[in-house]
């Protein structure tokens, strides 16, 4: 089934993007969004949109609160609307799907929802990190982990061996700060952008399928789950 567009105002913030329920609902949600160049149009997220509603998840793929407000340029606040928007989407997703519901998010849409996580462990059952940058390119020393040791939820994290934001030694020993369920699916070659870059998308890469499956493996296994 095509996503349709959706918009909820009725939250302390608001939820604007895209909807996709499956023919064959397996009850579960996962809310999509994406990082600080994007906007939930992205190829990425339409990708794993897609093999995720193919398995029975209700998808919201939503665009954050700094994007919501400009159609280009990066976040200019200190994430908290951004968490405000996440927070709203997760709960307006939870009046669809009558199951757990996941929160996932590329690169700054990761790293935001996995704060949001942190900041209330009981919001949402299971992470889905798609290249989190764990510190800015040729900075390595500035890690954007302060938050781990406070989160409580299992955290699936997909991830390209050839991130500059995270080389994947660095990604391993940052995800032990975490004290719930961490997994870590490795894409070859991959830069930052999993291989959804402009210049990929004539043949788009095939790991979506496998992610999603390996994914499910894990919350089913971490969390008691059972999609």
């Amino acid at each position: 089934m095509a996503a349709a567009p959706y918009e909820n105002l009725s939250l302390p913030s608001p939820v604007r993007g895209f909807l996709n329920t499956p023919a064959h609902a397996n009850g579960c949600g996962l809310v999509l969004t994406h990082g600080a160049g994007a906007n939930c149009h992205s190829p990425l997220l339409r990708a794993v949109e897609d093999v995720f509603v193919e398995r029975g998840y209700s998808v919201l793929r939503c665009d954050l609160a700094f994007r919501q407000q400009r159609r280009f340029g990066p976040p200019r606040n200190s994430g908290r609307q951004d968490r405000e928007s996440l927070r709203s989407a997760v709960l307006a997703l939870a009046e669809i799907a009558p199951g757990p519901v996941f929160l996932g998010g590329h690169s700054y849409g990761g790293r935001q929802a996995s704060m949001l996580a942190a900041e209330d462990p009981a919001l949402c059952a299971g992470l889905l990190l798609l290249s989190y940058p764990l510190h800015p390119p040729q900075n390595p020393g500035e890690l954007r982990t302060a938050h781990f040791p406070s989160l409580r939820t299992p955290t699936f994290c997909v991830h390209g061996s050839r991130d500059p934001f995270a080389a994947p030694g660095e990604l391993a020993a940052a995800v032990k700060l975490i004290p719930a369920p961490v997994a870590v699916f490795s894409i070859a070659n991959a830069g930052h952008d999993l291989g959804f870059g402009r210049a990929a998308l004539r043949a788009a890469p095939a790991w979506p399928l496998d992610a999603a499956a390996a994914f499910q493996t894990f919350i089913v296994a971490s969390c008691a789950c059972k999609p």
